[in-house]
């Protein structure tokens, strides 16, 4: 990673009741541009801030100090614990989230992700994306998103999922919940395990999201 780009941002406060990190968490931008990005997520009429923002290019720009509480992950919860704001670093990657995040941007990430984690203590399983604490009202970083590479670089979780297991909608919820996901709608629930381990899936709950979610409790225990 190169030199980091510093940024002025106005839209940050002190972390509530002395909390400290313990998350990472990831969005995209939805905008055309890293930019038009920085311009919004510097603005202080907008009230909406991160840590970090990296570009298509790998450039990273940093707009509020780590030790202070950005504005990025608003209402939402992750296992069973409320403002992530105070508890999180947010990291913003510039995609409008219907296409490929590039080479030059993962290893910007990647490489920034590795300094967060080793000064805040965060581990891999605490690395987590908006629609994983906020279903059905974020879906970033969203199904183009490569987790299994963060994966095997020791960034994130990926389970080691078997067969597919006989589908149980409560064992599911309950598996899903043990993990971290928060207390929603089934739908919801589904729809949020899928965008973080299976982008792929669809329809109705099945044996594969039961494998999943079955691995994910396993691994947290």
């Amino acid at each position: 990673m190169g030199e980091v780009i510093q940024a002025r941002c106005e839209s940050f406060g002190p972390r509530r009741d002395g909390l400290e990190p313990r998350f990472i968490v990831l969005h995209y931008t939805a905008m055309e541009s890293a930019e038009a990005a920085l311009e919004r997520l510097c603005d202080p009429g907008v009230e909406v801030s991160a840590h970090y923002l990296i570009g298509e290019d790998g450039r990273v720009w940093q707009m509020v100090d780590e030790a202070m509480r950005a504005w990025h992950a608003g209402a939402g919860s992750w296992r069973g614990l409320e403002d992530i704001n105070s508890r999180s670093i947010g990291i913003e990657l510039a995609n409008r989230g219907d296409h490929p995040f590039s080479e030059p941007q993962m290893v910007a990430l990647e490489a920034l992700m590795g300094g967060i984690m080793a000064r805040w203590s965060i581990g891999p399983e605490d690395v987590i994306g908006h629609s994983c604490m906020a279903p059905g009202r974020k879906i970033d970083p969203g199904p183009r998103f490569d987790w299994h590479r963060l994966a095997r670089r020791g960034l994130a979780v990926w389970p080691d999922v078997g067969a597919a297991r006989d589908v149980d909608a409560v064992r599911f919820r309950d598996a899903a919940l043990a993990y971290g996901f928060p207390d929603v709608p089934d739908d919801l629930l589904l729809q949020a395990v899928r965008l973080r381990f299976r982008p792929w899936g669809c329809g109705a709950l099945g044996g594969e999201d039961m494998a999943v979610a079955e691995a994910l409790a396993a691994q947290s225990v």
